[in-house]
């Protein structure tokens, strides 16, 4: 296990360890976010593209600032040996979380990538579906229906990490158990207190001031906890009519969840009010929606799903209400779009058909197509990316590197280096 340099030219897990590794990934990817319920048996065969959405790709930059990119894989991540799903960045490190319950941790510094045969750092029970980190406390999202809590320690970062709670957890369990008020239905004939989520955790996400924690499920559900003392606060029961496989979380405190129900729901808690209501139901993608990412203001939302684009939807200033509004769609993945992620104005996405994209937003809604990422033997299952502080040169709005970190379902990690200069 360790780093391999690259070459040049570059949703249910399975469900008995005694099926063929080939079964459990068709039957993980027709689960998961790739396509629900699709009727193909090649649960990563794309849906149809949206013709009546305009594309924002810009055919002419004419009118654009000359722009050149240099862009290489700097190195592959080995070490898990299974599939990757969930990647997060903290400080001067990455976690990883995979279909093997494992979490690993990797230094980020490309200058000082050194091979590890013991940088596994947590173990829980059932896949890892999505990773945040707060302080020195990590949340680990799990197949199992649960959540963890690992205490961080930055002094020794390679050491075994200690559980320091599994959400929900017992006190909170106990206090709903003898209240039937506290019951929901989850199935035809079971109930359950509504702390509990009854199937994969398939996202959380951390409110601006780090206070609150949100988890998404394909139990249909999203709640709310504190990140203190660990308590559920509330849960928003049959948020849709589908799993829920994305959330996102915008800095005034509006949420965005996407659902294989092919929807984007927008939810508001307002002043004095308790819970969080539906304010906006977003339509307009044709299959199961995987991913969704906001700009840093919170101005637009990017979502992905089966139909091969990614959907740009930006904030009516003209209404009272500021709602999302579609702006126009990016089209050049050839399958399903798996994952997303902001920084500045580019955008990173990543898809079954094993590449990466970059995007770029121009002038008058338009957007450019940097680069396209190749190397992977199997699809992009989760990215995350930063500006690179670790090249020796300052950044700057003319000339600015990035780093980012892409897991797949090849079992690996790539680490991609992209400069870009404005001429």
């Amino acid at each position: 296990m360790g780093f391999l340099r690259c070459p040049l030219s570059c949703h249910r897990e399975k469900e008995s360890q005694s099926r063929a590794q080939a079964q459990a990934q068709a039957h993980h990817l027709h689960s998961d976010s790739s396509c629900l319920h699709s009727e193909s048996s090649n649960s990563l065969a794309s849906q149809p593209s949206l013709p009546s959405v305009p594309s924002l790709t810009s055919q002419s930059r004419r009118h654009e600032q000359a722009i050149t990119t240099h862009h290489h894989c700097i190195s592959t991540l080995k070490g898990h040996s299974s599939y990757v799903f969930s990647l997060a960045l903290a400080g001067k490190f990455l976690y990883s979380g995979s279909s093997d319950k494992e979490i690993r941790i990797w230094g980020r510094d490309p200058s000082r990538l050194e091979i590890s045969n013991d940088n596994g750092v947590a173990l829980g029970n059932g896949a890892v579906k999505s990773l945040v980190v707060l302080g020195d406390k990590l949340f680990s999202a799990h197949q199992d229906q649960k959540i963890r809590v690992w205490k961080v320690d930055n002094d020794a970062p390679h050491q075994k990490y200690k559980c320091m709670a599994t959400l929900p957890t017992l006190s909170d369990r106990a206090l709903k158990l003898f209240s039937a008020s506290n019951y929901v239905q989850v199935r035809r004939h079971k109930k359950c207190t509504w702390v509990h989520h009854v199937d994969t955790i398939s996202a959380l996400a951390l409110s601006e001031d780090g206070s609150l924690l949100y988890s998404a499920s394909w139990d249909r559900t999203f709640k709310i906890w504190k990140t203190t003392d660990f308590r559920c606060l509330e849960s928003a029961e049959k948020a849709h009519d589908d799993a829920i496989n994305a959330l996102v979380l915008s800095t005034d405190g509006i949420v965005y969840t996407g659902s294989a129900d092919r929807k984007i729901k927008v939810w508001k808690k307002h002043e004095g009010e308790k819970k969080h209501r539906l304010v906006a139901t977003l339509e307009k993608h044709k299959s199961a929606v995987n991913a969704l990412a906001l700009s840093p203001d919170g101005s637009v939302l990017y979502s992905g799903a089966c139909d091969r684009s990614i959907i740009v939807w930006e904030k009516d200033t003209s209404s009272s209400g500021g709602h999302m509004v579609v702006a126009g769609a990016l089209r050049g993945h050839t399958k399903a779009i798996l994952c997303l992620a902001v920084v500045s104005d580019l955008v990173f996405s990543g898809s079954a058909d094993k590449t990466v994209r970059i995007w770029k937003k121009g002038l008058q809604r338009s957007y450019s197509c940097l680069a396209v990422f190749e190397g992977h033997r199997g699809p992009v299952k989760c990215l995350t990316a930063a500006v690179d502080n670790y090249n020796g040169r300052s950044n700057s709005d003319d000339d600015a590197a990035y780093l980012i970190y892409s897991g797949s379902l090849d079992c690996e990690i790539k680490v991609w280096q992209l400069r870009i200069q404005c001429v």
